[in-house]
């Protein structure tokens, strides 16, 4: 028989995925999880900086990182540095201060080609996920597990999971190109 909840909860999970992406792009207004997909290589791996250190945003143009050990503040601070997220930290001890500066209008643009571009990439993903559904109920018909009948059936219920899936990126996308404009 053919198991549709287990690639209906991929879907899903991809677009958690997206939304967590999302939700790192620096917007103009401060907010911890920006810093969610920096990695900082310390003790022998790479470790989110929350696993470092107390992440707070006090005002609305400020991240506040309290490092835990003052061994990794040089090595935060050039994780931050490199990532695209275009901040410069401020290093009082083991507080560092991350200023989020006005975004300009060309970043602006920059940034909304990033957000279509992650859309893209999620969709795909949506769409590699629905080609291994159908992948698995042509096998079934093949081994006669299914009939013709159920066969249609099943690509009709994965296309539907696909459609309204690939709306939610859509919609995902819409908001946040206005969040960047608006902001």
């Amino acid at each position: 028989m053919f198991n549709d909840i287990s690639y209906r909860t991929k879907m899903s999970k991809t677009i958690d995925v997206f939304s967590k992406e999302l939700n790192s792009l620096r917007t103009g207004r401060a907010n911890s999880s920006m810093l969610d997909l920096i990695r900082v290589d310390v003790y022998g791996q790479k470790m989110p900086i929350n696993q470092l250190g107390t992440i707070t945003t006090p005002e609305a143009r400020t991240i506040n990182i309290q490092v835990w050990d003052i061994n990794n503040v040089n090595m935060i601070d050039a994780a931050i540095k490199k990532s695209e997220l275009g901040l410069n930290p401020q290093i009082e001890g083991q507080l560092m201060r991350l200023p989020i500066p006005d975004l300009s209008e060309e970043r602006r643009i920059e940034i909304k080609k990033i957000i279509k571009s992650m859309g893209e990439k999620c969709k795909v993903s949506i769409r590699n996920i629905r080609r291994d559904a159908n992948d698995e109920i042509k096998k079934l018909l093949k081994s006669k597990d299914i009939s013709e009948d159920d066969e249609k059936k099943y690509e009709k219920i994965v296309q539907e999971y696909t459609d309204s899936h690939i709306k939610i990126i859509d919609q995902k996308v819409i908001t946040k190109e206005k969040e960047i404009m608006t902001i």
